[in-house]
C-alpha cells in the first residue's frame, strides 16, 4: 500500500471503526498487490484513483500499491522483473514480445475498447483521413510508427508518400506550423491546442482499420496461476471504480487536484476534457475491460497488417468471467 493510500484509508477507517461494537471488529490481513500504470498520473487512470479513494481495493482484500508510469517506464519489464503483478500495455508491443521473444504474457482485459491514439491537425489545415496525409509531414513517437504504418497500409496509402518525423508528445511544432499533423491521444491534445489559441481536428487510427485495444491488462502466466484470486479482485474493484468515475466525467477530476494530479502541471479543466472524451472509448456492453470475440478477431487482423502474428491464445477471457 502506498503512503497516501494508507493515510486516507486510515483516517476514514478510524471514524468508521469507532461506531462498531468491539465484537464486530474482525481483523483481516490484506494481500499486497502491485499495479504498474502505463503513464504519468492523468485522467487516463481516473477509474483506478476512484477505486483507491473509495476503498474498493481494500474491500476486495487487496493492499494496493499504485505505481505511476512515465517515459522511462516499460510496463512489460516491470511484471517480468517482479516489480508489479499487473500492468497496462499496448497490444502490439505485448504480442510482439510474446511472438518474437517468447515472453510469458497473457492479455486478460482491455481498458480502451477503441485505441484513443489518432492523427491530430489544426482545423485551418485539416487532415481528416489517411489519404490527406500524402505529401504532408506527420510527427509520430517512435513507439507508434508501427501503428501508423499499419493504418496507412490498410488505407491504401503508400508509406513513402508521407514524411514521418519523430515526435515527443509536444504539440508546439504543430501549433507553429512546423509540421502538418502529429500522432497523439485525441482525448487530450485538442484541449492543449485550444488553450494555445488554435482549433484542432482529429481522427482515430481505429476508425481507419487499425482496430486494436489500448491499455490492455497484462500479467505473466506465472502470476496468473499464482495470484488468480487477487487478479480477479483487482479487476472487480477497478471496474467498480471506472463505472463510478464515468457516471459523470466532470465529478472526480477536481477531487484529485491535491492528490493524484498534484504537480503534473496540467489543469483540472484539461483532465475533465480528457475524462469526458475517453468515456465512449472505454464503455462496453460487456462491461469495463471486456474483450468480445469480435474485438479480439479485429485486433488479430489489424496486427497481421504489420506482420505481428497475434493468436487467440494470447488473449485470456476466462478471468473476466469470474469478475
Amino acid at each position: 500500500m502506498n503512503i497516501a493510500f494508507n493515510r486516507r484509508r486510515f483516517l476514514g477507517l478510524m471514524g468508521a471503526a469507532a461506531t462498531l461494537p468491539m465484537m464486530g471488529r474482525v481483523a483481516r490481513a490484506a494481500t499486497p498487490f502491485n499495479f504498474q500504470a502505463s503513464w504519468i498520473n492523468d485522467a487516463e487512470f481516473s477509474g483506478y484513483f476512484v477505486a483507491v479513494d473509495k476503498g474498493y481495493y481494500a474491500e476486495e482484500g487487496l493492499d494496493l500499491t499504485y505505481l505511476s508510469g512515465g517515459p522511462d517506464v516499460i510496463p512489460e519489464s516491470t511484471i517480468v522483473a517482479g516489480k508489479a503483478d499487473l500492468t497496462l500495455t499496448t497490444p502490439d508491443t505485448t504480442i510482439k514480445a510474446i511472438v518474437e521473444q517468447n515472453a510469458p504474457f497473457k492479455i486478460i482485459g482491455a481498458q480502451y475498447q477503441k485505441n484513443p491514439i489518432g492523427i491530430v491537425s489544426l482545423a485551418k489545415n485539416p487532415i481528416r483521413e489517411p489519404k490527406d496525409l500524402v505529401g504532408k509531414t506527420l510527427a509520430v513517437p517512435p513507439v507508434n510508427v508501427i501503428s501508423v504504418e499499419a493504418m496507412l497500409k490498410i488505407s491504401g496509402v503508400d508509406r513513402s508518400q508521407v514524411n514521418i518525423v519523430p515526435y515527443a508528445y509536444d504539440p508546439t511544432p504543430l501549433i507553429k506550423g512546423e509540421i502538418d499533423a502529429s500522432l497523439d491521444f485525441t482525448t487530450n491534445v485538442p484541449f492543449t491546442i485550444k488553450q494555445a489559441g488554435e482549433e484542432a481536428t482529429s481522427f482515430l487510427l481505429y476508425d481507419f482499420g487499425f482496430t486494436i485495444f489500448n491499455d490492455t491488462v497484462v500479467v505473466t502466466e506465472e502470476t496468473l496461476k499464482a495470484k488468480r484470486k487477487e487478479i480477479v479482485a483487482f479487476l472487480r474493484a477497478s471496474r467498480k471504480g471506472w463505472e463510478e468515475n464515468l457516471k459523470d466525467p466532470a465529478v472526480y477530476p477536481p477531487t484529485f487536484a491535491d492528490s493524484w494530479f498534484k504537480g503534473t502541471g496540467r489543469s483540472i479543466e484539461n483532465e475533465v476534457y480528457f475524462n469526458t472524451a475517453q468515456k465512449p472509448l472505454i464503455e462496453s456492453a460487456g462491461g469495463i475491460f471486456s474483450m468480445s470475440e469480435e474485438a479480439i478477431e479485429a485486433n488479430i487482423k489489424a496486427l497481421a497488417a504489420v506482420g505481428i502474428v497475434a493468436k487467440r491464445e494470447h488473449f485470456d477471457t476466462t478471468v473476466l468471467e469470474e469478475v
